[in-house]
């Protein structure tokens, strides 16, 4: 069985930091959910070391004016609001390493330095900007993306003012060398291509500060109480923070950074180009993914459709939420969140698919030991003598195949597509159980090994997609190795490749915790349609 590649070194996986000045919506979990799938098959497979941060983005005008109007002082604000952000993420059981507040003093720390090492080295200079403001974007916008910005409804500001300036132009060569490496750095294609278009283009000069007349809600800059640091600048080097800097032998560069394709810009031309400019290699890779739909249509508070996650969560359950974030979701195109297509889906892949495969293989009419399986593979070479068909070589061969699959999906983040081949597994075990109808052969004792050998194969292609799907759904397939004798969580990707225990040739599955009613062992409920 092939193994994925294996991590020789420090995985350090980052979403975006969270913008505080409103409530976490379903947009914001997805980020974290698929970070943390990430980070945790990372783990699995067996990384020296694993780093996973998220957290919240504080300072900016829009904090500053949320703050105002809820009548509070803006730290106890971002207290509160950060809060529901750490809440949820503890909710849905992301499970970070770290969890970053730019209100943090290290974090103020990291960017002063952040800062004057790029004022020494010349890129940071004093002048005056003009031009269309985004009070959402909380950027200033280049003149050839106005007029679509504004069509879209979006509120812009012509702006005129002094500030620090830092020049992207000079490191338009060596932003394009780093993008064109392989394998890309920018992942899917069409983010590749689109941060292509936007180095050919004329590279603007980045505003990197504000009055403080205009922002006071902010890191000072050194030396120049009159300016306060420009919010996405003070936002990015979060993730420098994180890894220890400016201390000897911070961890740098980060493997993957998480971001919506709405903030690709930032994450994939700007801060390369700051990390550039001061003398650091930027990130390994930038995975950028689209967005979520309500019901075809986008979420937005006037419309009265922005997703509670928590209530979701309630309702739905932790990992049933997790397993549809990310199974519908995607990096090409905006998924859509629907209520009643999240039940049926959950219906179909969990409780009838996965959790009916489940019963069927640990129940206890169709085991005649107590809960014990022996199998010697020296009987599938004589296999169609004994009762095995096409279909069951070629179901073993997927079998065989199946960590190969799908870690070239994970690897890439391509959740999606690999839980998807993992269901295909389980709808094929499903066929085999069907075919070789285990409660008839247990009544034939001419029969036995060819029982005990489907058996065993059902259980073993139940455990490795278990493991598979541990990063996605990690309770209930930890309860489900349970079920199968396997206390231990996965923590490496040798156990994946694992079939049963092994000696001189005959294999075995033991302490299996048989179920002798249906009720007795259900992990994933049914849901009343919607």
């Amino acid at each position: 069985m092939a193994v994925p590649r294996l991590l020789k070194r420090c995985s350090f996986v980052t979403t975006p930091i969270f913008y505080v000045n409103a409530a976490p919506h379903i947009g914001h979990l997805y980020s974290a959910v698929l970070a943390d799938a990430l980070h945790r098959w990372n783990v699995l497979k067996g990384a020296d070391s694993a780093i996973f941060c998220t957290g919240t983005d504080e300072h900016g005008i829009k904090v500053q004016k949320a703050a105002l109007a809820a009548g509070m002082e803006p730290r106890a604000y971002c207290d509160m609001a950060s809060q529901k952000f750490k809440d949820l993420f503890n909710k849905s059981n992301i499970r970070y390493t770290d969890y970053i507040r730019t209100t943090e003093e290290r974090h103020l720390t990291a960017v002063k330095h952040f800062w004057n090492t790029l004022l020494n080295g010349g890129h940071i200079t004093m002048g005056t900007y003009e031009g269309w403001y985004s009070v959402t974007d909380e950027a200033f916008i280049p003149d050839r993306e106005v007029a679509g910005m504004k069509e879209s409804g979006q509120t812009l500001e012509w702006s005129s003012e002094k500030n620090y300036i830092f020049q992207l132009e000079p490191l338009r060569e060596r932003l394009n060398y780093w993008l064109n490496q392989n394998p890309s750095p920018v992942y899917p294609s069409i983010a590749q291509s689109q941060v292509q278009r936007w180095i050919d283009e004329t590279l603007p000069d980045v505003s990197v500060s504000r009055p403080c007349s205009r922002l006071h809600w902010g890191i000072p800059v050194p030396s120049d109480p009159t300016q306060t640091i420009y919010v996405w600048l003070d936002a990015l080097v979060n993730y420098l923070t994180v890894g220890g800097y400016p201390s000897e032998g911070f961890t740098w560069p980060a493997t993957v950074h998480i971001v919506g394709k709405d903030i690709l810009r930032f994450h994939a031309v700007f801060w390369p180009a700051f990390l550039m400019a001061a003398g650091l290699d930027p990130p390994d890779q930038v995975i950028s993914h689209c967005h979520w739909m309500i019901d075809h249509f986008k979420m937005s508070k006037s419309r009265g459709n922005v997703v509670d996650p928590f209530r979701a969560l309630d309702h739905f359950g932790v990992d049933q939420l997790r397993y549809f974030l990310l199974k519908e979701g995607s990096l090409h195109h905006d998924g859509d969140y629907s209520e009643r297509r999240l039940a049926t889906l959950l219906n179909a892949d969990l409780s009838d698919t996965l959790g009916n495969l489940l019963l069927r293989a640990i129940g206890h009419r169709v085991h005649p030991g107590n809960g014990n399986v022996t199998f010697s593979p020296k009987f599938l070479e004589l296999s169609s003598a004994r009762g095995f068909l096409k279909e069951d070589q070629l179901f073993l061969e997927n079998l065989t195949s199946l960590v190969e699959h799908v870690s070239s999906c994970y690897d890439d983040c391509e959740f999606s597509k690999g839980i998807s081949l993992i269901m295909e597994q389980l709808h094929q075990t499903n066929r085999f159980i069907d075919r070789h109808k285990p409660w008839q052969l247990i009544k034939q004792s001419v029969h036995g090994q060819l029982l005990e050998s489907v058996l065993f194969i059902s259980l073993e292609s139940i455990r490795l997609c278990a493991v598979l799907l541990w990063p996605v759904m990690p309770s209930s397939m930890e309860a489900t190795l349970e079920r199968l004798g396997l206390n231990q969580i996965p923590t490496k990707m040798d156990f994946a490749n694992k079939l049963g225990n092994c000696d001189n040739e005959v294999m075995w599955i033991s302490n299996i915790k048989l179920a002798k009613e249906k009720s007795e062992f259900i992990i994933f409920h049914k849901f009343s349609s919607i």
